[in-house]
């Protein structure tokens, strides 16, 4: 396999739906699954063709109670192309039945004597080559290839070619627009109602463009696809008419023709979608007949498509150097199928649509595509490359701000509360019950307790501003979505009382969920909630903080306009300061007697878990919550994990933006902490979320560089290998994806955004050799390499202004075409565990040599 492909050269049906998940084809307005052109949903396979925004509401019964639910749809499969052999009288010609026709080909039916996929990730192509002998003996040979344009977002296409090697005979070719598909791509939903789509008009033009109709049953989401076929043989056009085949939901058409032996049967099929909310566009109908049938041809279509590709790459490669040839070409191989992914959900198309970012992308049914928090992790890496890309993601959640203000009027609360899970409209799409495929139960659904989904957009808003000094995003949006989330928090907050230490009167927030996710209350009272989560309080002192910087870095106009509209004064400002510094923390002891920060008050109190006896009872554990369920217990009791919470912590600060703001809200500061709570944590961990390996690798990264490694390693081969256990085929895992890039951009080149300045620490693992990248920072475009013992910046874009970059405490200017090179200190040996952590200004030994 080279560094640019994902190649499988065998057909292996249990994999399938992985594969199919893996070779996705996007462009971030719609995308479609890597699925064989005649499959058809069932047995191995699911196709799916999935638009960016597209929802739809169905209200199913669960147990006897209406349960809304919001899906991403499952829109009309445009792959299908299929052959037969013909056996019956006038099997070519007018009036031909198809009579005594052998069935459709299907691979599982067939002796396969040759098979190779091939994912393409530097031209955007899935090929497909098969050589197959049916019952009679006839060998033949069936190849594809696919794309979806990221030249022109609303076009697709296939070409398709039959070969008889050993044969010659009538057949028979079909291709169609399939509308008769439902929901059906995660088991544990399918006792739920999935038929979103409602059927339209179909058709075949007099000049060979199908054409189909559906429309959403509740959003009224209008697509109409159309397809024009061409029939060739040796490049050469056959003039072969098509026949109509149609039915409700469905637009087909079949050729019937005579093949030669050797020669191929070349089927090319262009393929324009567009819905009703597509802008420039008088009607959708005729938008996608005028596209088809004046589109390129698939080669100059393959070609645009390709450059559009090289571009993108451009930006967002990167090249590591293992100690190996094999593992090197393994690891760049996977880090780019992460960013191919990526950009095949959030590339620059979005920015004419109104859409977030889905947990699961564009590639399969689960978590309903829904947007929960995993933007945290995707947009370091586009921050720092497409930048426009973040600006309009965020833009999602400021057309949104209203009915975050509802939901939070609504719960009793001021300001504006995002939920948990975000669809169509804003408001909170998570599900009442969910299912525990363990046990068979409908279980009560709090996991929309989650409120620090609120403090990651605002930290989300931050850091965009930091890596772009956007300060009219700021003005005009990204100021009012921060500081309405701050009056949120100081809303939910409660005074605690007087405490008997130095800290004084405390501030306390209940009723929350942490990132864990297996702890959603105390034992026996799960119905309230958590209170004073370590993670949300620091994040929410974090932000109170915050607001009065933000409004300073505003105009004086827009501050005063916007501080009058949100009716926001210097006395309540104060307020917020006043509950930074007095938020609780809470600490516990570990093993050793020494303190730790508890993830949440009162966890120190909590049973140990079993883990050794657990892992020898059921193997894979990452699930503990389904399996103690199932058992009649709860994960409430005890001192465990799905992934990190307090990690998280480590894995968005820097050590010194986390002691100033422990040491703000009036604790003392031990340099040992975050290496004791990180150990302690890390022993408690089911590592049941994809993010959380890569966040403790991250975390991991300058305390034990070998376990950070491996965890890298693991997260890197997260979804490649499935090692959730059949997850990946539902859906890609974004986030987890975009933190395994975003280790080898910022973890391992020490990048912190802070104070206006862009700073390096790097500290390559021991297994790597040589990392080189392009960065984007407030205009500039960066080459950043990085080796053991050097690391080198050159900058360029002769009209951006000069900009600052950090490193060993020392700040440097740099213009265009302007390098700077500083010396390394040997990595072969572990840091000193106080200075572990630092990320940003190093020891101070160092100077610049440029």
């Amino acid at each position: 396999m080279s560094g640019w492909s994902l190649v499988y050269d065998t057909f292996d049906p249990k994999a399938e739906g992985l594969r199919e998940a893996l070779s996705t084809l996007g462009n971030g307005y719609f995308a479609v699954r890597g699925a064989a052109d005649e499959a058809e949903a069932g047995g191995p396979h699911y196709p799916g063709t999935y638009l960016a925004g597209g929802y739809n509401r169905l209200v199913s019964d669960v147990s006897g109670r209406p349960v809304e639910n919001e899906d991403l749809v499952n829109f009309p499969n445009w792959l299908p192309i299929a052959f037969r052999h013909l056996t019956g009288e006038g099997a070519t010609g007018e009036g031909a039945t198809g009579e005594g026709a052998a069935p459709w080909f299907d691979l599982q039916a067939s002796e396969l004597l040759e098979y190779r996929q091939e994912l393409d990730m530097a031209g955007g192509l899935l090929h497909r080559r098969l050589r197959v002998k049916d019952s009679a003996g006839r060998i033949s040979r069936i190849e594809s290839s696919r794309l979806v344009s990221m030249d022109q977002p609303n076009l697709a296409a296939q070409a398709w070619s039959l070969t008889p090697e050993n044969w010659s005979g009538p057949i028979e070719l079909r291709a169609a627009l399939d509308g008769r598909v439902v929901n059906g791509g995660v088991p544990r939903y399918r006792s739920l109602r999935s038929q979103h789509l409602v059927p339209g008009a179909s058709g075949l033009e007099p000049d060979g463009v199908l054409h189909l109709e559906v429309e959403t049953s509740q959003s009224r989401l209008r697509m109409v696809q159309a397809a024009r076929l061409r029939l060739s043989s040796g490049g050469a056009p056959l003039n072969v008419s098509p026949e109509p085949d149609l039915a409700e939901g469905y637009a087909g058409a079949r050729f019937r023709l005579t093949a030669q032996e050797g020669e191929a049967i070349e089927l090319e099929k262009i393929v324009a979608l567009f819905t009703s909310r597509d802008r420039a566009v008088s009607e959708p109908r005729l938008a996608a007949l005028d596209l088809a049938r004046r589109a390129d041809d698939f080669a100059r279509l393959a070609q645009r498509h390709a450059l559009v590709w090289s571009q993108l790459w451009r930006r967002f490669d990167m090249r590591i150097s293992n100690n190996t040839e094999t593992e090197t070409e393994e690891m760049n191989r996977i880090l780019r199928l992460h960013v191919f992914h990526l950009l095949q959900v959030c590339s620059p198309h979005i920015c004419d649509l109104d859409v977030g970012v889905p947990a699961r992308g564009l590639h399969g049914e689960a978590y309903r595509g829904h947007i929960f928090w995993d933007e945290l992790y995707i947009f370091p890496l586009l921050n720092q490359r497409l930048p426009e890309i973040t600006r309009e993601l965020l833009l999602y959640r400021y057309r949104r701000l209203g009915a975050a203000r509802r939901l939070a009027q609504e719960a009793g609360h001021a300001g504006a509360m995002y939920p948990w899970q975000s669809g169509s409209d804003g408001r909170e799409e998570t599900q009442q019950v969910h299912l525990n495929p363990k046990s068979g139960r409908w279980l009560p659904d709090n996991s929309q307790r989650q409120r620090h989904v609120n403090a990651a957009i605002a930290y989300n808003v931050w850091q965009y501003v930091q890596a772009t000094d956007d300060l009219e995003f700021l003005s005009a949006y990204g100021a009012e979505m921060l500081l309405e989330i701050a009056r949120f928090w100081a809303s939910i907050s409660e005074r605690a009382g007087s405490q008997s230490d130095s800290t004084g009167e405390r501030w306390m927030i209940d009723g929350v969920m942490g990132p864990d996710e297996y702890h959603d209350g105390y034992p026996g009272q799960e119905e309230g909630g958590l209170r004073n989560n370590a993670y949300t309080n620091v994040m929410v002192s974090w932000l109170l903080r915050r607001a009065r910087e933000v409004l300073e870095r505003l105009p004086f106009h827009d501050r005063d306009e916007l501080c009058e509209r949100l009716r926001l004064g210097d006395d309540e400002l104060a307020r917020w300061e006043e509950i930074a510094d007095g938020l609780t923390l809470c600490f516990h002891e570990d093993e050793d007697g020494q303190p730790v920060i508890s993830q949440f008050e009162g966890y120190g109190d909590l049973l140990e878990f079993d883990w050794v006896g657990y892992a020898a009872k059921y193997g894979d554990i990452q699930r503990l919550d389904r399996i103690l369920e199932a058992e009649g217990d709860t994960p409430n009791r005890y001192k465990l994990s799905k992934q990190a919470d307090v990690l998280m912590l480590f894995y968005l600060f820097s050590a010194r933006e986390l002691r100033a703001l422990i040491e703000g809200m009036g604790y003392t500061w031990d340099d040992r902490l975050i290496e004791r709570t990180i150990a302690y944590y890390s022993a408690r961990t089911s590592h049941g979320s994809t993010l959380s390996r890569v966040v403790e690798s991250w975390v991991m990264a300058r305390i034990d560089r070998r376990r950070s490694w491996q965890l890298f390693c693991e997260a890197l081969r997260s979804d490649v290998f499935d090692i959730q256990g059949g997850t990946t085929a539902e859906g890609i895992h974004l986030g987890a994806m975009a933190g395994t890039v975003d280790l080898v951009q910022r973890g391992y080149t020490g990048l912190e955004l802070a104070d206006d300045v862009l700073w390096f620490n790097p500290r390559l693992p021991d297994e790597l050799s040589h990392l080189e990248m392009e960065l984007r920072y407030r205009g500039h475009f960066l080459q950043i390499s990085v080796e053991r013992d050097r690391l080198r910046v050159v900058a360029s874009n002769h009209v951006a202004q000069p900009i600052r970059i950090g490193f060993d405490g020392r700040i440097h200017d740099i213009s265009h075409g302007e390098e700077l090179e500083f010396p390394l200190q040997p990595s072969n040996h572990e840091p000193a565990p106080d200075a572990a952590a630092e990320t940003a200004k190093g020891d101070g030994s160092k100077r610049a040599t440029g």
